[in-house]
This record gives structure tokens, C-alpha cells and sequence, in this order.
């Protein structure tokens, strides 16, 4: 298997092969190049994910995801379940980096705060499979908000991914999916994993904005750390 420095200029050269929405603006005040992939945070043999939708502004200046508003929710609902206690300073809230991984169904950031469209989370597609089953070696994901969960949906049985999401215990229950990759000889790799779908922790997202820091700590619940 390539390395992850590897995989990295491989979505760049796929992000330069075709133009697509990228938010250049915001790149080039963060002195960013635009088709340079923020493709993770965090520790590779983390046993646990949080998958999001796509990079926002705060991510791009800081070179990682879930780091905006979003995702500072997150990292303080993590280090509330591991330490017992909030974090005193957003220094601390870095070193949650140490323990989970973060990432997005596409390591761009789309102009505005609209989704990516079916046809660029495809393209790219092939690389977040590379990276989820060649490059980390955990087997559960907390995905976050609609978008991210169906991101899935082919690696469930048919139909399975949609109807779970209907199930009133979506955000307490568990989806055991089997995550399929290809390497660079072709050959298909497969694992089982076990999505935690939980609501967008978007301050935009008025019916669960205030519930999700305890929906959070009742999926965590569920880990040793």
C-alpha cells in the first residue's frame, strides 16, 4: 500500500485533473493553495472516526477538520469523556488529536456553506476509501449530520443505510457496514465497521444543536479509553 504522503498527492493531482467548487477566496487569505487536500486530524490507529461533510473556513486556516464551531463541540464533548472534566483552554482541546481521528466525505471546502454535489463526493470517493481501510486502522465512526452518514450508503445492503436512518433509534443505535477499498493493483479490500450516526453539531441545526453534547456523551459512553 502507498503512503499516506502518497494518497495525499494523489487526491491533489486528481483535484488539479478537473476544475470543481472549491472556495479559492478563502484559501487564498489563509495562504492555502486551493487544491491542496485537508484530508485528516488526528491519530491513524484511533479506534474511533468523526466523519463531517466537508471543510468550513476555520478548518482551512487551520489546516485540519473539525475545528470550527462544529467541531470544537466535539472535541470538548471528547475530552469531557476522557479527562471527566472541560477542557480549561482550546490548547487542550488539541490534544484530543492524541486519541480519535477526524475527516470528511471530501477534503475541500465548497464555496458558501452548500453541500458537495453526488457527482464530486464520487470523484473523490475512491481516495476516502483508500484512507479509511488502507491508512486507519479503527473500526468505528460517529458520523455527523445526514450528508455524512449516507456517504455510506454503498456499503450497505441494499436499501439498509436509508432505512436506518428512518429507525427512531438512529442516533442511539449502531449500523454495521462493510467498507470496500480497491488498491493500486485493483484488488478489492474489505472490513467491517460500525457507523454512530449523530445530528450536525451546527449552531444552524436549531433541533439538535443543544441536545447533541449529551447525545454525544451517550455515544462515547458505549467506549474504553
Amino acid at each position: 500500500m502507498s503512503d499516506i504522503e502518497t494518497l495525499i498527492e494523489q487526491i491533489k493531482t486528481e483535484a488539479e485533473r478537473e476544475p470543481f467548487p472549491i472556495d479559492v477566496p478563502i484559501y487564498q487569505s489563509a495562504k492555502k493553495e486551493p487544491t491542496q487536500p485537508i484530508l485528516y486530524a488526528g491519530n491513524l490507529k484511533s479506534q474511533l472516526c468523526f466523519f463531517g461533510r466537508d471543510l468550513g473556513r476555520d478548518e482551512v486556516y487551520a489546516g485540519q477538520p473539525l475545528i470550527g464551531a462544529a467541531g470544537t463541540l466535539v472535541r470538548e464533548g471528547f475530552y469531557y469523556a476522557l479527562h471527566g472534566t472541560k477542557n480549561k483552554t482550546k490548547k487542550d482541546l488539541l490534544t484530543v488529536c492524541d486519541r480519535i481521528l477526524m475527516t470528511n466525505t471530501v477534503p475541500y471546502k465548497p464555496p458558501g456553506n452548500k453541500a458537495y454535489s453526488t457527482q464530486v463526493k464520487e470523484r473523490f470517493r475512491p481516495f476516502m476509501e483508500k484512507f479509511l481501510l488502507f491508512h486507519w486502522e479503527g473500526n468505528q465512526i460517529i458520523t455527523l449530520g445526514t450528508e455524512a452518514f449516507k456517504w455510506f450508503t454503498p456499503y450497505g445492503k441494499k436499501g439498509e443505510v436509508n432505512k436506518y436512518f428512518l429507525q427512531d433509534d438512529r442516533y442511539s443505535s449502531k449500523l454495521p457496514v462493510l467498507l470496500t477499498a480497491k488498491d493500486e493493483l485493483g484488488m478489492q479490500h474489505q472490513r467491517e465497521i460500525k457507523l454512530l450516526p449523530l445530528p450536525h453539531p451546527s449552531p444552524l441545526n436549531q433541533q439538535y444543536y443543544d441536545l447533541f453534547p449529551k447525545m454525544l456523551q451517550d455515544r462515547l459512553n458505549d467506549f474504553e479509553f
